[in-house]
């Protein structure tokens, strides 16, 4: 029933303005009180699965982004993060919502759906599944080609909504994000609730192997080799794919050009809403 819900609900645009935008294979979280973020949001996902776990109690909310690469040891990251900010002891319960997803043909999604299940039911702690549109329940056909009814959602950490979203603004330094899971990150928070500061970095990573070849393929070739599910990506897929790739030849040691102190790269959000620097030396 709640799929079908989420599922006829169509998807709203998210401005920038106290959205805090999660890509894959990061998650942030975040409380009510909150005074910068009031959206946590993601999108693009065909194969890949949003996860938003909750605190019925303190409001504590996590959004990521899965696509399956350590599916058990991201769960139990999650899991710890929501509990760090909710004394469990409190009334309330832990609820998590699952979305995304489709009937591929390498069944990449039941996959994942099936590793988030048994990662949740795993946990000491009692986790209460309230939605459940991924796979077949986020599937939709089209002459014979399967593709994600829902690419992506985002969810009000003030009022607990969950709806299906996209995003023109997908927050800073996207590119450097992209690179970082390109070259095979972990699961990687990039939110410090507590100061209100988005953290990118630092991350290194190795020259990409090949990055010429994949510049010189045709958008077929890149669409084949570097998707999950050619045939159900979002019509910018591969001019991101491109932008992220030129983005890892001009940076072949991010340790040398990108992060040569070693810190992070911080974000506030200023009067507008909007992400802006923070100037390392005022840390």
């Amino acid at each position: 029933e709640k799929a079908k819900l989420l599922r006829s609900q169509p998807a709203q645009i998210v401005e920038p303005k106290g959205l805090l935008y999660v890509q894959q294979r990061e998650f942030a979280v975040t409380t009510p009180k909150d005074g910068s973020v009031s959206i946590l949001g993601s999108d693009d996902a065909t194969t890949c699965h949003l996860v938003v776990l909750r605190h019925t109690g303190s409001g504590a909310t996590c959004l990521t982004h899965c696509d399956g690469s350590d599916t058990e040891a991201e769960v139990s990251l999650i899991m710890s993060s929501v509990k760090s900010f909710s004394n469990t002891t409190e009334y309330g319960r832990l609820e998590v919502h699952l979305v995304g997803g489709f009937n591929d043909d390498r069944q990449l999604s039941q996959k994942l759906t099936n590793q988030l299940l048994r990662a949740f039911d795993l946990q000491p702690d009692d986790v209460h599944l309230v939605t459940f549109c991924v796979t077949e329940l986020n599937d939709r056909e089209e002459k014979d080609i399967h593709f994600p009814i829902i690419y992506g959602i985002a969810v009000n950490v003030k009022t607990a909504e969950i709806f299906p979203a996209t995003f023109p603004e997908k927050g800073p330094d996207e590119d450097l994000r992209s690179a970082h899971v390109l070259t095979g990150a972990r699961l990687t928070n990039i939110y410090d609730a507590k100061m209100e500061q988005l953290h990118i970095g630092p991350y290194f990573w190795r020259p990409f192997p090949h990055v010429d070849f994949w510049l010189e393929q045709d958008d077929q070739q890149i669409l084949q080799n570097l998707s999950t599910s050619p045939l159900a990506e979002p019509p910018h897929f591969v001019s991101h794919i491109r932008s992220t790739l030129t983005f890892l030849k001009e940076h072949p040691f991010p340790s040398r050009s990108l992060f040569p102190d070693r810190k992070p790269r911080i974000y506030r959000k200023n009067q507008e809403g909007l992400w802006e620097q923070v100037c390392s030396d005022k840390i």
